[in-house]
């Protein structure tokens, strides 16, 4: 696989930027769960590319990262009925978010995943349209009801793991140059869905609280909804 020195954009610096296994009180302040949208790619073939580059970079990366292979859209907050910070999640901007998607009006779409990079604190699989913008309409509509966490800069990814230590970006670049390169794999995309992790576990597992169904712009929960 041939990884371009225009790759090194979505690197920020001369080093990885490590990870650190622990509690982050200072940060969640006592709340369990963060939710987020994403869209769900947990398919074999995404599953075994996600894998193999895991495998390929393991020296580097953090252990246990356990979050199922997924696209970030937008994140949202902590769920919350009784709001006191600025980062919980309450029922208005989810109902806004819902909203924005069903003016969209979008539809199932494709998607591409293929080649491998890197961010400074992470390694990821690029992410590709085939004729559409949906991903970027997606964010554009959920990002914007939570003001708190928007960026104009999103680049749709597969994140790979985390790195657990500082490293030169060249050796990175080097040792991704050597991965095995294969074809993009193609996803159908038919609905995104709100996902949450444990907020004390970094790279926990992701739990699904709801699909939101592109075909026919009804939401599916598979929780309790936290709004009620």
């Amino acid at each position: 696989m041939a990884v371009t020195n225009a790759e090194h954009h979505y690197f920020d610096g001369l080093h990885t930027l490590p990870n650190v296994r622990r509690d982050f009180p200072e940060w969640h302040l006592g709340r369990s769960r963060f939710a987020f949208w994403a869209i769900d790619v947990d398919f074999p073939d995404v599953g075994q590319k996600v894998n193999a580059a895991k495998q390929h970079l393991a020296e580097f990366l953090l252990d246990d990262y356990n979050r199922q292979p997924h696209i970030t859209l937008s994140l949202c907050g902590f769920p919350s009925n009784n709001p006191r910070h600025s980062d919980d999640f309450v029922a208005k901007a989810f109902d806004c978010q819902i909203a924005w998607m069903r003016l969209a009006c979008l539809k199932p779409f494709e998607i591409k995943i293929g080649t491998l990079s890197s961010f400074s604190s992470a390694p990821f699989l690029h992410v590709h349209e085939r004729g559409t913008s949906s991903i970027a309409t997606l964010h554009s509509c959920l990002a914007s009801s939570v003001q708190v966490y928007f960026s104009p800069a999103y680049t749709p990814h597969v994140t790979v793991g985390l790195y657990a230590g500082t490293w030169p970006r060249e050796t990175i670049f080097s040792r991704m140059k050597a991965f095995p390169q294969s074809s993009a794999t193609s996803c159908l995309i038919q609905r995104i869905s709100l996902m949450s992790y444990d907020a004390a576990e970094i790279g926990g597992p992701l739990q699904t609280i709801a699909d939101y169904h592109l075909e026919h712009a009804e939401i599916e929960w598979h929780e309790p909804s936290p709004f009620k």
